[in-house]
C-alpha cells in the first residue's frame, strides 16, 4: 500500500459539512489543513471538533511578527498538538530561531514565497525576479535556523530538494489535477504525480477534492496516480 501524501485543505464556512467530509476522507488522507477561513470562523472549539475526528492536522496560520510574539504564539499553538504549523521565513533569523526554544512535537514549516505571487510581484516586493532563486535563498535560511521544513510551490521543489537533502520536509500547495494547468489565484501550479516525483513529501489539495461531487472518489483517484 502506498503511503498517504495528501493533506486536504478544509476551506469552508460550514462546520457540519467539514466534519462530515473529514469522517469520509480520514482513512485515505494523510492529514487535514486548517487555515484562516476555518480558524477565524470556528476558532479553537472548531479545531477541537476536527481533532476529535482526526488528530492529524496541519494548522496553517503563517505566523509573522517580532520574535517574542511569534514564540509566545507558538507556545499557545503547540498545546493544540497539530502535526505541522507555519511561520514566514521572511520574518527573519531571530523569529525562526524562536521556534527552537519551545518544547514541542509539532513540526514548524517555513513559508517561502506564496504560490499566488509571480515574477513581477517578487521583483516588486523582494527585488528578485527569479522566484526559484528567491525560494532557494529562503529555504537555505530555514534550514540554517533549524526549521523542520518548508512550504513551496511545485515549480521550486527540484531546486530546493538538492539543497536540503531527504530529511527536510517539503509541503506543496498549488496542485491542480488536470494536465491542462490553468492559473487562478495560484500562479505556480503542477499535477500531483509530478510534484511528488520532483521531491515533495506532502501535497495540499483543497477544491479539486472538497468541491468534487464525490470527494472520496476524487481523493482515491489522486492517490492512485502517486508514485
Amino acid at each position: 500500500m502506498k503511503s498517504k501524501k495528501i493533506i486536504v485543505a478544509l476551506d469552508s464556512n460550514n462546520l457540519n459539512k467539514i466534519i462530515r467530509l473529514v469522517k469520509i476522507l480520514k482513512k485515505d488522507a494523510f492529514a487535514f489543513k486548517i487555515g484562516y477561513e476555518f480558524f477565524y470562523n470556528f476558532g479553537i472549539e472548531g479545531y477541537k471538533k476536527i481533532y476529535s475526528v482526526c488528530p492529524k492536522i496541519f494548522l496553517d496560520l503563517k505566523l509573522h511578527d517580532i520574535p517574542n510574539t511569534v514564540e509566545k504564539g507558538l507556545k499557545a499553538l503547540v498545546k493544540m498538538k497539530p502535526l505541522f504549523t507555519t511561520i514566514h521565513i521572511s520574518g527573519g533569523d531571530d523569529m525562526m530561531l524562536a521556534s527552537r526554544k519551545i518544547k514541542r512535537n509539532t513540526k514548524v514549516l517555513g513559508v517561502s514565497v506564496l504560490t499566488s505571487l509571480d515574477n513581477n510581484q517578487t521583483k516588486k516586493y523582494y527585488n528578485q525576479k527569479n522566484i526559484s532563486a528567491l525560494v532557494k535563498k529562503f529555504t537555505q535560511a530555514a534550514k540554517q535556523n533549524k526549521l523542520d521544513g518548508v512550504v513551496c510551490s511545485p515549480q521550486e521543489i527540484k531546486h530546493i530538494r538538492k539543497e536540503v537533502g531527504e530529511n527536510f520536509i517539503i509541503v506543496t500547495p498549488g496542485i491542480r489535477i488536470t494536465d491542462k494547468l490553468k492559473s487562478d489565484d495560484q500562479k505556480r501550479v503542477e499535477t500531483p504525480n509530478k510534484a511528488i516525483n520532483l521531491g515533495a513529501n506532502y501535497l495540499v489539495i483543497g477544491r479539486p477534492i472538497t468541491k468534487s461531487k464525490d470527494p472520496l472518489k476524487s481523493l482515491i483517484k489522486i492517490n492512485e496516480t502517486l508514485s
